[in-house]
Order: structure tokens, then C-alpha cells, then sequence
């Protein structure tokens, strides 16, 4: 590992009981992984055997390979990407909201708890907010910004773009590689729903991954 890599990781070791604590306090219940291997295995102690699962897109997910580890359990999975139509994708995406866990990320999270997510349709963001019973939330520290203001700032201009990228739409941010005020220019736009989460009305239900690496867009 390079040493400015080993000097980031340390950082977040220091920075993250602040923000488990502030995560608690909000009722969200939180933990800290120090690398996605540990990460995987907590979100998997968290998964009772034989529990219907789903998941919204997240680079995060991918990244640290949960999926592939609960297909090879006892679950029963909602993929939506295995919909042989758009009207069976749509179906699976309704399903999802009566699932016993989903799992997700955030596009960004101030130092002090609050977790902010941007969607174009607002599937994920929903879910996460209503109807799945227990969501769990994998984040990597990189997405940790100092104050809220920061974090909604990341949210449209770095996050938002960027997943605008990676799933090929045609957005003017996709041609500037810049936060662009969709609404003024009777454009589509991927920030079309945004959710705040300043706290946690179920105890129990949202439950917060706090990742020491940089994982995510």
C-alpha cells in the first residue's frame, strides 16, 4: 500500500467515532469496517438467513462485492437486472418495498450524521426512506464531508455527474462534466429527487456501514 494511501485510511480511523457517535445519536444504528472484506461480512451478519434482499444501484456495492456473496447464500434475491422486460423490471422495482432487507450507499454524509442522496426516478431514495423493514447503508469515508452544505455540494457536483456517466445518459452535465441547472433548460435531470436523512423514526431499521476506504462515486 503507498504511504499516502496508509496515511487517508488512518485518518478515517481517527475521524470515524465522531461520526458513529453522531450517527447514533440521530438513531441510526452504526458501525465501522476499516476494509470492505470487513465491511461484507458485517452487512452479512446483519442479513438473517432466508430473508428476501434487494439493493439500489451503487458503485459502492459493486465495488466491494456483496452481491456476488448473496447470490451464493440463502436468500431470496429481487434483482431487477434479471428482468427479461421492462414491465417485469418495473414489477421487481415495486416488489422491493415489501423486502425484509435493502441495501444501499449514499451519495454523500456530513461529519455530523445527516445523508444525502440524489435520484433521477427515485426508486433507491424512496426505498430507503419507506417499506423495505431494515436497510443497510455501505459507505465508503471518502463520501464524509465537514457540514451539511458540503455534503449537498457533493451530491450534485461530483456525485451526480459522475453517475450520470456511468449510466450513459444524455444530460448536460454529461457534456460539460459539470453540475448544470437542468430545470432552467427543459432538460431531464438525475438530481430530480433529493433526500436528506437527519434521522432514523424506526429504531433499528437504517442501519450505517461506515467504510475506512474510498469506495463509490
Amino acid at each position: 500500500m503507498a504511504r499516502s494511501e496508509e496515511i487517508i485510511r488512518e485518518r478515517y480511523k481517527v475521524m470515524a467515532p465522531r461520526i458513529i457517535k453522531a450517527l447514533n445519536q440521530r438513531n441510526f444504528e452504526a458501525y465501522f469496517c476499516e476494509t470492505s472484506q470487513e465491511a461484507v461480512e458485517c452487512a452479512l451478519s446483519l442479513i438473517p438467513e432466508g430473508a428476501s434482499v434487494s439493493w439500489g444501484g451503487s458503485m459502492t456495492l459493486d465495488e466491494i462485492g456483496i452481491k456476488e456473496q448473496l447470490k451464493k447464500g440463502n436468500y431470496q434475491l429481487l434483482d431487477r437486472d434479471l428482468a427479461k422486460s421492462q414491465e417485469e423490471r418495473q414489477a421487481i422495482m415495486r416488489q422491493v418495498f415489501s423486502c425484509d432487507v435493502y441495501l444501499s450507499s449514499v451519495n454523500a454524509m456530513s461529519e455530523d450524521g445527516v445523508m444525502v442522496n440524489i435520484d433521477g426516478m427515485g426508486n433507491r431514495i424512496s426505498a430507503i426512506a419507506f417499506g423495505p423493514k431494515a436497510v443497510i447503508l455501505v459507505v465508503g469515508m471518502n463520501k464524509v464531508c465537514r457540514d451539511l452544505e458540503s455534503a449537498r455540494k457533493r451530491a450534485h457536483t461530483y456525485a451526480a455527474p459522475n453517475n450520470a456517466i456511468r449510466l450513459g445518459l444524455e444530460l448536460p452535465c454529461t457534456k460539460t462534466g459539470c453540475c448544470f441547472d437542468c430545470n432552467n433548460n427543459n432538460a431531464r435531470s438525475i438530481c430530480a429527487q433529493i433526500v436528506e436523512m437527519h434521522s432514523n423514526m424506526i429504531p433499528g431499521r437504517i442501519k450505517v456501514i461506515l467504510v475506512g476506504e474510498n469506495l463509490g462515486l
